[in-house]
């Protein structure tokens, strides 16, 4: 099955892999992870985030991660975010929340945001449009295909962004 995320990677030459996993799994990062046998960190959550500009932006954590409110607000250049509603979240992005592509989708100057400990990890997994569908992509290959900005938004003894 190919969906629009596959597409994407197919037509810029990023290397991936597509898994399957029963749409019957619960919701969830940790659920996805634990279904295809991967760790809960390497299951990418795609997050939206409205800012009081009007500006959305996506923020990419691994399953078992939660962005540290200041750290988040550093990355992002503004103190007033909150997650987007599920209605601006499919209004964004084209997908409803639960299986969210990190690339694909983006406008040209849209702003993503990818977790910096993530990078150390051998692959990662996130969605592909569709529940029950997977993309396993290299680190590597999930920032050139989401121009993701790497950002520390997990770690409070480090700096937000490495200079």
């Amino acid at each position: 099955m190919k969906l629009p995320a596959h597409v994407y990677l197919d037509e810029n030459n990023i290397a991936y892999e597509a898994l399957s996993f029963s749409p019957e799994t619960e919701k969830g990062a940790a659920n996805v992870a634990h279904a295809l046998g991967f760790s809960e960190r390497q299951a990418v959550k795609t997050l939206i985030f409205q800012v009081d500009t009007g500006e959305r932006v996506l923020v990419m954590l691994g399953g078992d991660q939660n962005a540290i409110s200041g750290n988040l607000k550093k990355a992002i250049g503004s103190r007033n975010i909150q997650m987007a509603q599920p209605e601006a979240v499919k209004e964004t992005t084209g997908y409803i929340i639960g299986s969210i592509p990190a690339f694909g989708w983006q406008p040209e100057g849209f702003r993503s945001f990818l977790e910096a400990s993530l990078v150390n990890e051998p692959i990662l997994g996130t969605g592909a449009g569709q529940w029950g569908e997977e993309i396993m992509i290299t680190p590597e290959n999930l920032i050139k295909a989401s121009k993701a900005i790497v950002v520390n938004l997990t770690d409070k003894e480090k700096p937000v962004i490495n200079s």
